[in-house]
């Protein structure tokens, strides 16, 4: 069949007629009046045949500067990392990639127990006592965390770093204005928070203090000196990291976090131009039944046998609306599961070895780059990404290394009008040496020219 694509048959149209009680398509529209029926033909290209229509889309997605054909140092919060080969092998089952929300325990035990693995993994790299079940994204599961604050607190204040991710405080602000909650950014000193200037802000009124770890510009915050500031005033300290990062740095949860948040995208998750990824939210077993979104328990059954169920489903569509922690309705199962599955492919000492991988990889390059005159910003230790001072404008650096295969920094005077001619660069586990000292000499080249 020439366009096999295409479901319906000849068979099956006629079957269709037949069940109708009519011989021709035509007759569907027989209510139509005749004269205002378009009878010509549409000024539109001839259908294609399967292999035509695959290698058009091809040619079409060979424009596209991708991680097969370009080295990436692009990051920003979305990341090219490996993923193991049995992370879409095991997605592709139908058992997981056609599963719906596990309402029937019954019938979902390993989808239940694929996001009670991904809690138990949330947890043990967090240092928290109990995650949900998974969030939209990072910038989702922040703000939740947020208004989670601001609803356990009974307090209209939150005090947010303005290293915190962008787009993640602009979620917030969204968030906070429908719920009349007050947010209030930090600035900064050398790239990290300003510890003096979040003492001043934090008061009596103020239900969370928000900082990422590491933060948008890469560096490590110092969270034991902002732990003290939050607490100090009865506030929450939410904190919002990268969990491949985990790896090698020290769990939040046991530097005084509240909630830890942040996006699961390092592990197992395609970067799929931003999306869609998968959040997570960790926290206290305080605070567990201030939650949003679910929880999946263990439990056992009639027979004593070790079962899955969801709990804790404190959302609207469980409970009084005017009860809910939020209106969160569902979670990302299916990438939460990828990440499950690398986490496990990983093990422990996989991870840490990917972590300090990236940690050296990054380290390596911040020294290529400064011998070759180029200027490494802030003093703080970084762990894969890092700020480059450039004397020309990043987007024109940008458009020259593509031309020579590669894909640049994020520009941060986007975001940061004060970092203009300042670029973000990311270096993970798969850049190779020579790779890094290429983008070396490039961006010698490019900025002397």
């Amino acid at each position: 069949m020439k366009y096999r694509y295409l479901p319906q048959t000849d068979q099956d149209k006629r079957e269709m007629l037949d069940t109708l009680g009519i011989s021709r398509v035509e007759e569907l529209f027989a209510d139509i009046p005749e004269e205002v029926l378009f009878k010509g033909s549409l000024q539109i290209p001839e259908a294609l045949s399967e292999p035509e229509l695959v290698q058009y889309f091809s040619a079409l997605a060979n424009k596209n500067a991708n991680f097969s054909t370009h080295v990436n140092f692009l990051g920003a919060g979305v990341y090219q990392h490996h993923i193991p080969s049995v992370v879409n092998h095991m997605l592709l089952r139908g058992e997981f990639f056609t599963a719906y929300t596990p309402y029937q325990p019954e019938i979902s035990q390993g989808e239940l127990q694929a996001i009670f693995e991904f809690q138990t993994m949330v947890c043990e790299m967090t240092g928290m006592e109990v995650a949900n079940s998974s969030m939209y994204d990072g910038a989702t599961s922040l703000a939740e965390a947020a208004m989670m604050a601001a609803g356990h607190t009974n307090k209209g204040k939150v005090v947010v770093s303005r290293s915190v991710h962008p787009e993640a405080r602009s979620v917030l602000k969204t968030y906070a204005y429908g719920q009349g909650v007050e947010v209030v950014e930090v600035d900064l000193r050398d790239n990290v928070t300003d510890t003096a200037a979040l003492e001043a802000l934090v008061d009596d009124q103020t239900a969370a203090v928000i900082v990422q770890y590491p933060n948008f510009f890469g560096h490590v915050e110092d969270l034991s000196s902002i732990e003290p500031i939050a607490h100090g005033k009865g506030a929450l300290m939410i904190v919002s990291s990268n969990p491949l990062s985990l790896g090698v740095l020290e769990a939040p949860g046991r530097l005084g976090a509240d909630i830890v948040v942040g996006d699961m995208q390092p592990f197992g998750i395609f970067a799929s131009f931003g999306g869609p990824h998968c959040g997570y939210l960790a926290t206290t077993s305080k605070l567990m039944r201030k939650m949003p979104g679910r929880i999946v328990g263990q439990t056992k059954d009639e027979n004593g046998k070790r079962g899955f169920v969801l709990t804790l489903q404190a959302r609207e569509q469980h409970i009084r609306r005017e009860k809910a922690t939020s209106n969160i309705c569902s979670n990302q199962a299916l990438l939460a599961l990828a990440a499950s599955i690398a986490m496990s492919a990983y093990g422990k000492q996989g991870v840490q070895e990917i972590a300090m991988l990236n940690l050296q990889k990054a380290h390596y390059a911040k020294k290529a780059l400064a011998a070759k005159g180029l200027g490494i910003v802030g003093g703080a230790p970084t762990f894969n990404e890092f700020v480059v001072k450039l004397n020309k404008d990043v987007s024109e650096v940008n458009k020259e290394l593509l031309k020579k295969g590669m894909i640049g920094g994020y520009d941060l005077g986007v975001d940061y009008p004060e970092l203009s001619g300042h670029m973000l660069l990311a270096v993970t586990e798969l850049r190779t040496k020579a790779e890094i000292d290429n983008l070396a000499l490039e961006l010698e080249a490019i900025t002397r020219a």
